[in-house]
């Protein structure tokens, strides 16, 4: 091999290791993947066995680097999926083990799903909310418990939170209010307790809000109608109590507002009745007095429940002017006299009309 054959040689493996470097992960961001995944323990697919050698980067199941950077910016691990690993072994998954606070050494993690999984336990580690470029936190369906991280509000890009389906408790944190850019929050079914923020109409940017089987105590802040953008939320299920705003009934795009069994009470807003709203279910609380007699061609629902409260009188002649009724249940209250004839009226059962004082005619008995 002549000289200039052996410094090209060289020069050509240097650069082959320099550019091997350069594609694969750091080393401390392998270490972190690694510290994360001995507090995991997932005996049945299989799921880390690709979590081989020195290139985190590349063929590791569920991870995901910067194409510039070359650092971890997603961890992307769901308990049920599409993916041929789950479809061969005929099975979602189950994990059990924790979390590990080593995740927060990913610097430049963007989005951390780690979903589905049955059987994950232990906190969420305080130190996520120091990763200042995540924008997705997904740990729906597992057994998280423990608070929310108290200064969750740092995670100024944080726009999914879905921590549903868990054993989280604690009160939501007050610095919540702070994720400008939240667009997603989801924390049903869990052990979260206290009142809601009163500077909840903060979340400029959220368009669903899903709240809804825990411990929540307190009155609906007025400050909700603030969020232009939201379309769903929901609150069902809860130990809510007061009246509503009737502010809500004014919101732009507010399409499906769930109240149902909590410790709501007084009289419904008229403005429920004549606005975006097209899903209201405000069953199984303590509202009372005369249905209001205000439904016109802007009343669209798809599903209207407001049985098991208090309500009294006859129902609404106006009601038969709504555009479209799809469900109406108003069964288990106190009203009384003859049900309106024609559409909606024509095609509904007599179970959306039973249990209550004197209700009378079509689809229940004739009138007397």
């Amino acid at each position: 091999m002549t000289m200039f054959s052996y410094i090209t040689l060289l020069a050509t493996l240097t650069i082959f290791i320099l550019t091997s470097t350069v594609q694969s992960c750091p080393p401390s961001d392998r270490e972190a993947l690694l510290a994360f995944k001995a507090a995991l323990r997932e005996p049945n697919l299989g799921i880390f066995n690709s979590w081989t050698g020195t290139d985190c980067c590349h063929n590791w199941y569920g991870v995901s680097c910067d194409p510039e950077t070359k650092k971890v910016a997603d961890i992307n691990l769901r308990g049920e999926s599409e993916d041929p690993i789950f479809q061969k072994a005929g099975r979602s998954g189950y994990m059990t083990g924790s979390i590990s606070p080593s995740i927060c050494k990913l610097e430049r993690l963007s989005s951390l799903t780690i979903a589905d999984w049955k059987g994950i336990s232990g906190p969420i580690p305080s130190c996520i909310t120091s990763l200042p470029l995540l924008r997705i936190i997904d740990l729906i369906g597992n057994r998280i418990s423990g608070d929310i991280p108290a200064d969750i509000g740092r995670l100024g890009r944080l726009t999914v939170l879905n921590i549903a389906d868990n054993l989280v408790t604690g009160r939501i944190p007050r610095s919540l209010t702070n994720l400008s850019s939240l667009m997603h929050l989801d924390l049903r079914n869990n052990r979260i307790w206290g009142s809601l923020p009163g500077d909840f109409g903060r979340l400029q940017m959220l368009s669903r809000a899903l709240l809804s089987r825990n411990y929540i105590s307190g009155s609906i802040p007025d400050s909700i109608s603030k969020i232009y953008r939201l379309a769903d939320l929901d609150l069902s299920l809860n130990k809510l109590s007061g009246e509503i705003p009737a502010s809500l009934g004014r919101m732009a795009v507010l399409a499906t507002l769930n109240l149902d069994a909590n410790k709501l009470s007084g009289k419904i807003p008229e403005s429920l009745f004549n606005s975006a709203i097209g899903n209201l279910n405000l069953s199984k609380n303590s509202f009372q007095g005369y249905l209001p007699d205000v439904f016109g061609p802007r009343s669209y629902f798809m599903v209207l429940d407001l049985s098991y409260n208090n309500f009294w009188g006859p129902i609404p002649k106006s009601l038969s002017q709504a555009s479209f009724i799809g469900h109406l249940d108003l069964s288990h209250n106190r009203l009384c006299g003859k049900i309106p004839a024609g559409p909606p009226f024509d095609h509904l059962e007599a179970s959306s009309f039973a249990y209550n004082a004197c209700l009378c005619g079509k689809p229940l008995g004739v009138c007397r």
